[in-house]
């Protein structure tokens, strides 16, 4: 523990839940800037991590905090000063050398596999022209042969010519099939029974195969080395907290797990915990360094319960279940076919399958009525709802073949770059961390919007965005990652606060029925 010097004087009343996110305890964001301050020479700069501290309190009184990272640090499991991982770091030297090693050679075969078969692959490419053009070749000359027979001419010489034309296209295909052998696989007897046309992909398929098989060996070997206990004193192993499914990779690897058994250990008491990413963003742009996030769902959702048994902890927020006090949505446009509603920030579009989530804008209009499409949960504005399925099936073919227009206003937190542009990020979910969405170019799917500024002010940016695809959470991490600017209030991209800043504002669509376009606006209130 290290201790607060000076010790402070009012301390937090309730640990709050690990999964609650928003601006964390006082104490603990005076920990983690102390930590921030401590974070130099581990290369953030050009790979970020997940840090987080522990507030505690030892058993004579006296107040301090622990500090954590998630994963590796330097390429280090344990660094001193920093909580230890839920494993016995040491015991990973039977196995974990090996096993890299193993992985790495199969990364490296991989590579090999992937060489032969763009090799085989342009090899076939050409061969497949060569063809084509002998094929040319050859039907030219039967035509002229056919003429010639016509003619009466001398059909012996035509018949060789005949003969000739087959022994060329022997002889190619005897000239492809030897290279076909020299674009085969180094390791041949990995695709018996394939043809050596085929021997590359399937050589390629059979290593990763090998490595995901080895890479999973290695994880629950790993696994089994966690035991995780709460503070009743009780112990399960990491996999039992996860059964029938296995821990998903990194699981028991985040700071917070890593905090609270250290707390265990020390004998300390926890009262607040903070987290957050510190350094360059990931990848997938979903990190922003300074930024405190909650705990992830994914990886600790089975496991920090299990550990905070014991605790008086505030229960993890339930996003959604508080809407009883929000407003009847507004009924913007209304005939015998369809509506479009005024959605409140905070209310449900539809149920949700949590027994508290029932309450939403379907719930509240009548089991009759059919959601077109669906707004965030704190996403305010214009929504269509169908009171028929000819109407429904109508209005979401405009929706499929983006036919319908839609305008949001969204306060960003920061000043963009430039005045108007088109983000082209594409996005996938993260399954680690439901329901956040991630950047992923190669796994993702097509994401773009169209944006334009309309003012700034106070560090603040007002914009329009007109998405041109119907991605989940597509403006708010087009946002913060292809702007840098997070939509104010954002609790899972940016910062939380009393609402999310962005509103359906306008919509524009054909009518399925009486065929007049209708254009539909909701004035913003922020």
């Amino acid at each position: 523990m290290i201790p607060f010097e000076p010790q402070p004087e009012v301390l937090p009343s309730r640990l709050a839940s690990p999964f609650a996110g928003g601006a964390p305890d006082g104490l603990a964001r005076r920990a983690a800037e102390l930590l921030q301050a401590q974070l130099g020479g581990f290369g953030l700069e050009r790979d970020g991590k997940m840090f987080g501290v522990l507030v505690v309190r030892a058993r004579d009184g006296r107040v301090g905090w622990l500090k954590a990272y998630s994963g590796m640090l330097g390429g280090r499991w344990q660094v001193d000063g920093f909580a230890p991982p839920l494993f016995d770091a040491t015991q990973l030297e039977g196995f974990w050398p090996r096993g890299e090693a193993a992985l790495a050679a199969l990364e490296a075969e991989h590579g090999e596999a992937v060489a032969a078969v763009g090799r085989a692959v342009a090899v076939r490419a050409a061969q497949k022209a060569e063809v084509e053009a002998m094929q040319a070749v050859h039907r030219e000359r039967r035509r002229v042969r056919a003429e010639k027979r016509k003619a009466l001419a001398d059909s012996a010489a035509l018949d060789q010519e005949s003969r000739g034309d087959t022994a060329e296209r022997r002889r190619l295909d005897e000239k492809h099939a030897e290279e076909g052998a020299e674009t085969a696989p180094v390791h041949p007897e990995r695709s018996r029974g394939m043809s050596r046309q085929a021997a590359p992909e399937a050589w390629r398929a059979d290593v990763e195969s090998r490595r995901a098989a080895k890479s999973n060996a290695l994880l629950q070997q790993m696994h089994a080395l966690y035991m995780v206990r709460n503070f009743r004193g009780e112990q399960r192993s990491l996999r039992s907290l996860f059964t029938p499914h296995a821990p998903p990779g990194g699981a028991g690897d985040c700071a917070a797990p890593r905090l609270f058994a250290e707390a265990q250990r020390e004998h300390l008491e926890p009262l607040a915990l903070a987290e957050f990413w510190w350094g360059a963003s990931p990848t997938s742009g979903d990190r922003r360094s300074g930024i405190y996030y909650p705990a992830c769902r994914g990886k600790c959702g089975a496991v920090l319960p299990f550990m905070l048994e014991g605790l008086e902890v505030d229960l993890a927020p339930l996003f959604g279940a508080a809407s009883a006090a929000i407003p009847q949505p507004r009924v913007v446009f209304e005939d015998e076919w369809l509506v479009v509603i005024d959605k409140p920030a905070g209310l449900l579009s539809v149920p949700g399958r949590h027994a508290k989530l029932r309450d939403s804008v379907l719930s509240r209009l009548g089991e009759a009525f059919l959601s077109v499409h669906r707004l965030d949960l704190d996403t305010s504005g214009l929504m269509v709802v169908a009171k028929d399925a000819e109407t429904h099936a109508a209005l979401q073919r405009q929706f499929a073949l983006r036919q319908i227009d839609k305008r949001y206003i969204a306060l960003l937190d920061g000043d963009v770059r430039g005045d108007a542009g088109t983000i082209d990020l594409a996005l996938r979910s993260d399954p680690e961390d439901r329901p956040r969405q991630i950047c992923d170019p190669v796994h993702g799917k097509a994401a773009v919007t169209e944006w334009r500024v309309i003012d700034r002010r106070d560090g603040k940016t007002r914009v329009a965005f007109t998405p041109r695809t119907g991605r989940t959470h597509q403006l708010r991490v087009h946002a913060a990652v292809g702007l840098d600017a997070p939509i104010v209030g954002d609790r899972l991209y940016g910062t939380p606060a009393e609402r999310l800043m962005l509103h359906a504002a306008a919509l524009v669509f054909t009518h399925p029925t009486t065929h007049a376009r209708l254009a539909l606006e909701s004035p913003v209130l922020f």
